[in-house]
């Protein structure tokens, strides 16, 4: 292992010349499952007429209530929308003009944009991407683990990749241009039908991102002569791995971000269900809250594959409902990576969440690919736990769902979610660590026995609650009491909070608790009655509040057996606000059996 900042110095060059390319704004109609943001980001003028009124402007954030399949263009392009349903009219293409200098709620226009150029005018005869062959699987180490020679040409192909952003700003496989692919899909850069197009909080996320790693790392072999080389992944569910990999703080590197956190440095412990303040708390009991974090939101949590992916999403319904893994420790680790909002920046500026603090500008910090190789890696490990249950979906509108990238020869391509399910077949793999998350189910109790549920204010005179201001505990009727082991493999037993509203411009983190009525220690979550947490990143938008919504779903199965409660027909839930929980507002509470 490395454990010293160090390069080799070495001439840079690239391999590319600058190119003309034929470029349009007439798409055609691809496939792609629709996730309709639910914040206006871009405030525009959409021409749309049923009766082929082209003059008629509707200043909108909604199109027809009905589902889409469309295309995007990750760099350069966008396309047109296909309905699903009865209609065969095709929702027009985004107006590219629609995607602007983007601002920071409540802060200043951001430091640059991620509109990319249009479309080639070929778009009908970009072909559907084959994976190629290999003769030898590109593996992703840990990045705590790596030595100096990996250190040294990772470095060599990063800094080979920014110097394109100065030689060729254009050019698809430039630094600034790869992380733009993840501002427009991820930060609302692209308008269909007046609807923000969003790869977050839906079954999207996974799919996107592997396929976004996947060409990022192919891009960086590509500019060291090296088809072998392979991303390094940040092992932050084991104890090891749980600080920044040393690689990425050697200053005047190119892995080295300086707009990151300076919390980050010094190997502190990282927080995987960071809100954006310190934690008060040592190490050892950080640690064992990031197994637990890790141990719910794996496998607890996690025992359907909706719960897992998150859920489809329906054109109409503007309600987020992120999978167990993209909420946390996804989330966290971006929050605590990135500066907070209102300190200083090098260059003096106040900060709003950059650069991994925030969608629009995670991936400028090399950091961000390092993270996502975990989360991608987490797919592989959830299936690996059961392999009977926890299996790929095989709904045809996730298979066939695409995306747009170019491949490491600046080729477009099309690629399908379907095409993306086997690490091996698309000629990568994991090198193995231990997963102690595993055997981490919380044994420890707060309460010595049941909460006398009697002495609380049921849920409905406590919802719809106004703001989170204060630890508020509740009680709740369940469906069933007293299920056998048959019927609990047939339906899982889920704790929704529908309709979470809250300001999409800050952090915010609750966590839930069941069978406690008392305020508990915030800094401790390795106890029997954690049931899971809810957190958010901010996303850009206008200079007014944004107001998101979203769903938590518990699966409490597990804890109703770990807490002696599956005999009770009601039972007691307590949330406790960490971040934000002055403007969060809930609808409702429910408990309900749904099938895996």
């Amino acid at each position: 292992m490395a454990s010293v900042c160090s390069t080799t110095t070495t001439t840079l060059k690239t391999p590319f010349t600058s190119s003309s390319t034929s470029l349009g704004s007439t798409p055609k109609p691809s496939q792609l499952f629709l996730h309709g943001k639910r914040n206006k980001t871009f405030k525009v003028s959409c021409k749309v007429s049923n009766s082929g009124d082209q003059n008629q402007s509707v200043e909108t954030n909604f199109v027809d209530r009905r589902n889409v399949l469309l295309g995007l263009g990750g760099l350069y392009g966008v396309a047109n929308a296909i309905p699903l349903a009865a209609s065969a009219t095709p929702t027009p293409a985004p107006d590219l003009k629609t995607c602007g200098r983007a601002t920071i709620s409540d802060g200043p226009p951001v430091c640059y944009t991620c509109c990319p150029p249009p479309m080639p005018t070929n778009f009908d005869t970009i072909p559907y991407y084959k994976l190629p062959p290999m003769t030898k699987l590109r593996i992703r180490s840990p990045a705590h683990a790596v030595d100096e020679e990996y250190i040294a040409k990772y470095n060599l192909a990063t800094s080979r990749m920014k110097v394109l952003d100065k030689t060729e700003p254009l050019n698809p496989l430039g630094f600034k241009q790869q992380a733009n692919i993840h501002c427009a899909y991820c930060n609302g850069g692209y308008l269909i039908g007046c609807k923000v197009l969003q790869v977050h909080n839906s079954w999207l996320f996974f799919p996107f991102h592997r396929w976004y790693l996947y060409f990022y790392e192919r891009i960086l072999g590509s500019l060291i002569d090296d088809p072998t080389f392979a991303l390094p992944y940040w092992n932050w569910d084991h104890p090891k791995g749980m600080r920044l990999p040393p690689m990425f703080d050697c200053e005047r590197t190119p892995l080295y971000d300086e707009r990151r956190n300076p919390q980050v440095r010094n190997r502190t412990v990282l927080d995987l269900g960071s809100f954006g303040d310190k934690v008060e708390t040592n190490e050892l009991q950080l640690m064992n809250n990031n197994l637990t974090l890790m141990y719910r939101q794996m496998v607890t949590n996690a025992p359907c594959p909706l719960l897992f992916f998150g859920a489809p999403y329906v054109l109409g319904n503007n309600v987020d409902t992120p999978g167990t893994i993209e909420n946390i420790p996804h989330i966290p680790v971006h929050i605590w990576t990135g500066t907070v909002r209102g300190s200083t920046l090098p260059n003096g500026n106040t900060s709003y969440g950059e650069d991994m603090g925030n969608f629009y500008s995670a991936a400028l910090d090399p950091v961000f690919y390092c993270h996502h190789g975990n989360v991608d890696r987490m797919w592989n490990e959830w299936k690996a736990i059961e392999p009977t249950k926890r299996k790929d979906l095989s709904v045809p509108d996730w298979l066939n769902s695409e995306f747009f990238f170019y491949d490491e020869n600046k080729k477009p391509y099309r690629v399908k979610v379907g095409d993306c399910l086997d690490t091996k077949k698309m000629g990568y793999d994991y090198a193995p660590m231990p997963t102690p998350w595993r055997n981490f189910k919380p044994k420890t109790k707060i309460s010595a026995g049941k909460v006398n549920t009697s002495s609380l204010p049921p849920v409905n005179e406590v919802f719809p609650l106004a703001k989170m201001d204060k630890v508020i505990s509740f009680s709740i009727n369940r469906p069933a009491s007293s299920r056998t082991q048959q019927e609990k493999d047939a339906q899982e037993e889920m704790l929704t909070f529908n309709e979470i509203m809250y300001d999409n411009g800050g952090y915010i983190r609750f966590d839930v608790y069941l069978n406690v009525d008392n305020i508990v220690n915030a800094n401790k979550i390795d106890e029997k009655e954690f049931a899971g947490s809810y957190t958010s990143l901010p996303h850009v938008g206008d200079s007014k509040k944004q107001h998101a919504t979203a769903n938590l779903q518990l699966a409490i199965t597990e804890l109703l057996e770990d807490n002696g409660l599956e005999d009770e027909e009601t039972i007691a839930v307590t949330l406790v606000p960490k971040k934000g929980g002055e403007g969060i507002s809930i609808k409702n509470v429910e408990i309900k059996l749904v099938n895996c």
